[in-house]
């Protein structure tokens, strides 16, 4: 049985992978598929024992071969003006809509098309088929593929992670850190609000903190190869307070820095923190001892930074048949793969960024053939 692309991708984008929902029906359609062509995925499972990782070695095994990344969770439709159903692939235009097409089973499905070619080829650098989770909400699922991947006697040789790129070589992106900070003050009836610690106001005074460290910033060290060349501070969701006429007792809210890669995340969050213990907190125990503020980490996704120089680079760049690389400020897996199973790592898919997470998300049929055309040239060359 040999699927086309196209055929892949419709199959991938009928199940509903959105962030929340389990990803096992899709698991089991591709298990099935790789299990039809005489291989034996690995599954590894979340703690819930409802969304798994699918990895699988194409080729001889004990051999350092390639990568290939793809997480199989989408972002929810929730609130989008679709013009047809996002969970079946429509064809318009030259172009496939669907959610994921672009981000990213688009590229997944080129890589299942090839599976059957890669195992004609007599292959002597095997191929690693490495499907993920949660890739949506802080690349939560891969880590545990990447630990296994680190403990392989024979490391890979590379890791190809295909976001949507338009098929433009990446060989950076920022690192992001996400944490829910959670102020306690003490309550009381407003008309004598002095006599309390206002959580929602020392929240304030945080955030403002976080602001002024986002212009500084955007003041020291930049990388213009990125399209916003410097590093951010964003605070993006805030709750506190019942009513008017009572001083808030709690207040809570999430904030995010993406780092250029090249700097220290723990300095930088660690200033927000201080200032919180050194100067926020004092002033709000002299009230009410029991009053604080506690830091919950939600997320925290490496950068990659590759010199544009290693071997995976030019690989790629003959492959695609781009002379040119470039950096992006969103995060990818890219970094878990280089700096904790130590393999080095490119980004480069097929789609393009800005057609992502959006209603009608589709992907250009001349994508998905641009991809399979890289895929086609990498199994060659792998037939040694």
């Amino acid at each position: 049985m040999r699927p086309t692309a196209r055929e892949h991708l419709a199959k991938l984008i009928s199940f509903d992978t959105s962030t929340g929902k389990s990803n096992l029906p899709l698991i089991d359609y591709v298990e099935g598929f790789l299990q039809g062509q005489g291989l034996a995925p690995q599954r590894i499972y979340d703690e819930t024992g409802t969304k798994a990782n699918l990895m699988t070695v194409v080729g001889p095994a004990g051999v350092p071969g390639y990568v290939l990344s793809g997480h199989t969770d989408v972002v929810p439709v929730t609130g989008q003006a679709w013009s047809s159903d996002p969970f079946t692939l429509r064809e318009a235009d030259g172009r496939l809509y669907g959610r994921g097409s672009c981000d990213m089973k688009g590229f997944v499905a080129c890589c299942l098309a090839k599976v059957p070619d890669m195992l004609d080829a007599n292959l002597k650098t095997p191929f690693v088929l490495a499907l993920s989770y949660d890739e949506e909400i802080g690349c939560l699922g891969v880590r545990s593929m990447v630990a296994e991947l680190a403990g392989w006697d024979n490391k890979p040789l590379g890791c190809f992670v295909g976001e949507p790129t338009s098929m433009e070589v990446i060989i950076g992106h920022k690192a992001k850190r996400a944490i829910k900070v959670h102020v306690t003050g003490k309550t009381g009836h407003s008309s004598l609000a002095p006599d309390f610690v206002n959580a929602v106001e020392y929240a304030a005074l945080l955030i403002v903190k976080i602001r002024e460290l986002g212009k500084r910033y955007a003041s020291e060290m930049r990388d213009d190869a990125y399209d916003m060349p410097v590093s951010t501070a964003h605070v993006g969701k805030i709750v506190g307070g019942e009513q008017l006429n009572i001083v808030p007792e709690a207040c809570f809210f999430d904030y995010e820095i993406r780092a250029l890669p090249e700097l220290d995340m723990d300095a930088m969050c660690g200033e927000v923190e201080a200032y919180a213990r050194d100067v926020l907190e004092p002033e709000m125990q002299a009230l009410h001892p029991e009053c604080g503020i506690r830091f919950e980490l939600i997320s925290d996704t490496p950068g990659l930074a590759m010199t544009g120089e290693e071997e995976i680079i030019r690989l790629t760049k003959h492959l695609a048949g781009r002379n040119g690389h470039a950096k992006v400020a969103y995060g990818t897996e890219a970094g878990l793969f280089k700096e904790r199973a130590g393999v080095p790592t490119v980004v480069c898919g097929p789609g393009a960024i800005a057609q992502a997470h959006k209603a009608d998300e589709y992907i250009d049929i001349s994508e998905m053939q641009a991809c399979e055309a890289f895929l086609d040239k990498l199994i060659a060359m792998c037939r040694g």
